[in-house]
């Protein structure tokens, strides 16, 4: 390996643009090549990031100057073609969700401990600044004794959004709906900031579009901390709300709009009450968002392979939001 490491990507969708203009954005990573299945929109994207085109994702894997893989493939591929990149002494950064199921989810951690590479699922939400410095107030107990930790994502997604590339909404490819696919950054933030949950109860259903997996969803949780909370999530919502995480306790709380805060009372006192307007929303658009937080998880790996500081999210990290959310389905 030389002073960067060299990417390949996986997948040419939506998502992959976004790892590409991180990957780009780094002074110690290199983008060098992409695979996809349909090898005339793998060269189209090498044209466009002035990479190399690769005809199978073998191929790929086999040259010995890629160093890691970003997978953006749907969901349903992610476990197999993480699992195939360990195998191939490349590291990895992964798509969300890591798995749709948590048994592979587990392939994939046994195969990243026999390997000996990193992987990385992406949490970028994570990396905020403000959700780390709400995470940290947490811990001080700034908000006395958490009451809530409330979950809310309600989104809209028009029907040709589940048209589009025909794997959208099935149960076999995306896993889920509007908690595995929509919702899966939101679950992770909750747990990341007031950790593991027991289901009390859920409800999923399939309200409005037609698709296989659900566009409605409720579960009430209780946290190790003794705090109580709900999640909401859905793609029914028209025109579409921001994601919000609700922290309420005895001295104080914290309302997060997307990442950044709009409201925060610390110790009983207002430090934010209205907070900035969300410049950039996926509420009704997937594609509304900016690859900093992308970049600043794709760094950190970077970093790590370096040996210039820890890796802060690895793959039993991934699994935390998709055991929770088979949790949830297995209610129905």
């Amino acid at each position: 390996m030389t002073n960067k490491l060299k990417f390949g990507i996986l997948g040419c969708g939506m998502i992959a643009n976004f790892h590409a203009e991180a990957i780009k954005s780094l002074e110690n990573a290199e983008l060098f090549g992409v695979a996809d299945n349909d090898f005339g929109r793998a060269q189209s994207f090498a044209e466009k990031y002035s990479i190399n085109a690769y005809k199978t994702y073998e191929d790929m894997l086999a040259d010995s100057q890629i160093d890691a893989v970003c997978i953006c493939t749907p969901s349903f591929f992610h476990a197999q073609n993480a699992i195939d990149a360990l195998r191939a002494n490349k590291h990895v950064v992964l798509e969300k969700p890591m798995a749709i199921t948590v048994e592979d989810a587990n392939r994939i951690i046994a195969e990243c401990k026999t390997s000996g590479k990193l992987l990385t699922v992406i949490c970028q939400l994570r990396f905020s600044e403000d959700m780390q410095k709400l995470k940290q107030l947490i811990a001080e107990d700034a908000f006395g004794k958490i009451a809530f930790c409330d979950l809310y994502m309600k989104y809209w997604r028009d029907p040709s959004y589940y048209a589009n590339g025909g794997w959208k909404g099935t149960k076999k490819f995306d896993g889920g709906g509007a908690l595995m696919n929509q919702g899966i950054h939101g679950v992770d933030a909750l747990l990341y900031l007031v950790g593991d949950a027991k289901l009390l109860k859920a409800k999923t259903k399939t309200h409005l579009h037609n698709i296989e997996v659900e566009d409605l969803a409720v579960a009430m949780l209780e946290f190790e901390s003794g705090a109580v909370g709900v999640i909401e999530a859905s793609t029914c919502v028209n025109p579409g709300f921001d994601r919000k995480i609700e922290i309420l306790g005895s001295n104080g709380c914290a309302v997060l709009k997307e990442d950044k805060f709009e409201k925060l009372v610390v110790r009983g006192e207002t430090i934010i009450d209205g907070g900035e307007q969300t410049q950039v929303s996926t509420a009704s658009d997937p594609s509304a968002m900016s690859h900093r937080l992308h970049a600043m998880q794709i760094n950190n790996l970077v970093n790590a392979v370096m040996g210039k500081e820890e890796l802060l999210i690895d793959c039993n990290e991934g699994l935390r939001a998709v055991k929770l959310i088979e949790e949830i389905y297995k209610e129905i």
